[in-house]
């Protein structure tokens, strides 16, 4: 876990524990709490070994959101035609959002576009 993302366990220790210098105690008895956090899922711990940014329960509160607005969505004028579809919840919570990214058909492409960005 520490291995992982140290500030993340730190924080779990100091807000579960009230444990602020986790390197002052016994390696099994640290192990041992931290062995513990892995049964919460809103851990910070545990929540950064799954890969998530924010809880569980509040991306399948997005999910309904997003379900529910795509229902609402499809019954409109814009939702017969396929225009304006709403915005994903879990896409901006998991910052999944596309629009930013580039991509590029080749290498050369990428330079060309590096030298613009860079100035040169």
């Amino acid at each position: 876990m520490i291995a992982t993302d140290e500030d993340a366990l730190l924080c779990d220790m100091a807000e579960t524990y009230h444990i602020y210098d986790m390197y002052s105690f016994p390696v099994l008895y640290i192990a041992t709490l931290a062995k513990g956090l892995s049964y919460r899922e809103n851990s910070r711990i545990m929540m950064s070994l799954n890969g998530l940014s924010v809880e569980i329960k509040t991306l399948l509160l997005a999910r309904i959101c997003d379900s529910s607005a795509i229902n609402v969505w499809f019954k409109t004028e814009d939702g017969q035609k396929g225009f304006n579809r709403p915005q994903s919840m879990v896409q901006l919570l998991t910052k999944q959002n596309k629009k930013n990214e580039v991509g590029f058909d080749s290498g050369d492409d990428f330079e060309k576009k590096w030298r613009e960005i860079v100035g040169e």
